[in-house]
């Protein structure tokens, strides 16, 4: 039977969590809200983590309700829920309505399978091998953004980086859920079909071990902070748990001295992690 541990820790200089983190049986989830900049609109009234709490719940509910299902038929009757807890109060057709990173996995008989949708990855170890499963179309659009929104610009306000930053969100908002963009949870039911999902067996010598499930506040350590590389991440969840891992991040964090750094706009970001154990 699959054993868990989690952690979730909203960044020092926020009062809400925008991550989440759930076990439903077999199901277990992470989520990350979107981060809404100061000055944007989002046609909503519900925030972030209102979002990432509703769709977790939703999830758990369409799971119990379709044990059959996918989890991307899941992922998606969850999202269209959510759109009716939203009442006639929002506008989902608003490009800055609340949206969710998700990466779930579920065990079942003889396989695990696994549902990664935007920037919180999973980490799987197979015995002789690790598997990091990602979903790179936002840092892909980023880099879009970049070369598509700035190009041939000079002067006007090209020096000031609140200009910048304001055209890079507005960018990145222009390219959700739509074909050749990223995709998130949201409002959109379809997106769950644009995950990137599979399953990994539970028998044989390249079993699944252990699996790791991150928001990008956690998985930080690695692909930006460079603290650890994967394996010894999966080694210090398994030694020292997951609440051990956003310690060292917040420790990191606190380094970069300006209140932000080189990776990101905001010097800290909520942190979730699930680790799961698969011993037969």
């Amino acid at each position: 039977m699959m054993q868990v541990w989690s952690a979730s820790q909203a960044a020092p200089d926020r009062l809400a969590n925008e991550d989440h983190v759930f076990q439903y049986g077999q199901l277990v989830g992470v989520l990350d809200g979107a981060t809404v900049p100061e000055g944007f609109d989002t046609g909503c009234v519900h925030g972030p983590a209102w979002y990432v709490r509703r769709l977790a719940a939703r999830i758990g509910l369409v799971a119990a309700d379709q044990p059959g299902a996918t989890l991307m038929e899941i992922l998606a009757g969850a999202i269209d829920a959510v759109r009716g807890d939203h009442g006639n109060r929002c506008d989902l057709g608003h490009p800055g309505t609340p949206s969710s990173t998700v990466c779930l996995i579920r065990e079942g008989a003889e396989h695990v399978d696994y549902l990664v949708l935007c920037d919180s990855p999973l980490v799987v170890d197979l015995g002789s091998r690790l598997q990091v499963i990602t979903d790179d179309r936002l840092d892909t659009t980023m880099v879009g953004m970049k070369s598509a929104a700035f190009a041939g610009k000079a002067g006007g306000d090209e020096s000031d980086p609140q200009a910048r930053f304001r055209r890079s969100v507005t960018w990145q908002r222009q390219q959700m859920n739509i074909p050749g963009g990223y995709w998130v949870a949201a409002a959109d039911p379809d997106a769950a079909y644009h995950a990137i999902g599979g399953g990994l067996s539970l028998s044989g010598p390249d079993r699944v071990r252990r699996a790791a499930l991150l928001t990008d506040g956690a998985s930080y350590a690695v692909d930006k902070l460079r603290l650890f590389d994967w394996h010894n991440l999966l080694a210090l969840l398994t030694s020292d748990g997951p609440s051990e891992l956003i310690r060292r991040v917040r420790l990191a964090e606190q380094g970069t001295g300006d209140g932000q750094d080189r990776h990101r706009f905001k010097r800290y970001d909520d942190a979730t992690v699930a680790l799961c154990r698969f011993d037969r």
